[in-house]
C-alpha cells in the first residue's frame, strides 16, 4: 500500500530517522521534515517511499507552506508525528528569555499548526492519528529546565485538548513521554565531551548500553500508538528502560 501518508517533524539521526524507517517499512509514504538538508537527502536515498522537506518548524509560515506541499505532492497525511524539539538547559536567571519563545514555537505552536492543517482531512476520512513525542519535563519543572519544561507542559496540554476534541471524530491523539536518555548518534559525533546526563550515574549496576532507550524501540511504540484499536486508545503513554529509576 502506498496511499497512506505520514508526516514526521524533527527527522534527525536518532528517533526521527527510526520512526521514518518504521513507517516506510509498513508501506507509508513518509514526508520527513527537518532543518539538516544533507542528512535528509541521505535518508531519502536510503528509504524508498520517503520524501525530504527541509523546514525549520519554528518558522511557522515555512511550516505551513511545507505541509501544503506535502498534501499536493504525496496526499493528505493520515498520521502526523510531532518529534521536533527545541530545548534549553538553563536556570531562569542564566538562560536567555528568547530561548523560551523559540522553544514554545517549535514544541507547542508548531503542533497547533500541524493539527490545523492536517486534522480536517483526517476528520473527513473518519480516521487518523497525531502522535507527539514528549518527555517527563511536561510533568515537572526542574531548575535547569526553566526555559524548556513550560513549553513541554503546554505541548502536552494542547495535545490533550486535541485528543478530547478529535477523539469523538475518530482521530486519535497520543502523547508519548520518554523517561530516558535516547541513544543518539550526535552524542558521539559532536566532538564535544558528553554531558553528565548522557552517561550512566556512578554505581550503575547494569551495562552502559542498558542506560539508554534505543531509537528503533521508541519508533515501534510510536507506530503502535498510531495504530491502536479505537476501543483501546491511549493518550498518556510513558516508556523508560527497565532499570531507569522513577
Amino acid at each position: 500500500m502506498r496511499d497512506r501518508v505520514c508526516v514526521i517533524t524533527g527527522v534527525g539521526a536518532a528517533t526521527g530517522a527510526s520512526i521514518a524507517r518504521r513507517f516506510v517499512r509498513d508501506g507509508y509514504r513518509v514526508a520527513m521534515l527537518a532543518r539538516n538538508r544533507e542528512r535528509l537527502a541521505q535518508l531519502e536515498e536510503q528509504l524508498g517511499g520517503s520524501k525530504a522537506y527541509v523546514c525549520d518548524v519554528g518558522d511557522l509560515d515555512a511550516l505551513g507552506r511545507t505541509l501544503y506541499a506535502v498534501r499536493a505532492e504525496l496526499g493528505a497525511p493520515s498520521v502526523v508525528i510531532h518529534n521536533a524539539v527545541s530545548e534549553t538547559f538553563a536556570t531562569f536567571l542564566d538562560g536567555d528569555p528568547a530561548s523560551l519563545e523559540r522553544n514554545f514555537r517549535v514544541n507547542t505552536t508548531a503542533l497547533l499548526h500541524l493539527a490545523r492543517v492536517c486534522a480536517p482531512d483526517m476528520i473527513a476520512a473518519g480516521s487518523g492519528a497525531i502522535v507527539v513525542t514528549g518527555n517527563t519535563a511536561s510533568l515537572r519543572g526542574k531548575p535547569n529546565y526553566a526555559l524548556f519544561a513550560p513549553t513541554k507542559a503546554a505541548q502536552r496540554v494542547l495535545a490533550e485538548a486535541l485528543a478530547r476534541d478529535l477523539g469523538p471524530k475518530r482521530v486519535h491523539v497520543g502523547y508519548l513521554m520518554i523517561d530516558a536518555v535516547i541513544d543518539a548518534a550526535w552524542l558521539e559525533e559532536s566532538g564535544r565531551a558528553r554531558p553528565a546526563w548522557a552517561e550512566p550515574p556512578a554505581g550503575w549496576p547494569f551495562s552502559r548500553d542498558e542506560y539508554f532507550s534505543q531509537p528503533d524501540a521508541i519508533a515501534d511504540e510510536v507506530f503502535h500508538i498510531a495504530h491502536q484499536h479505537p476501543s483501546a486508545w491511549t493518550f498518556d503513554y510513558m516508556i523508560r528502560p527497565f532499570a531507569e529509576k522513577w
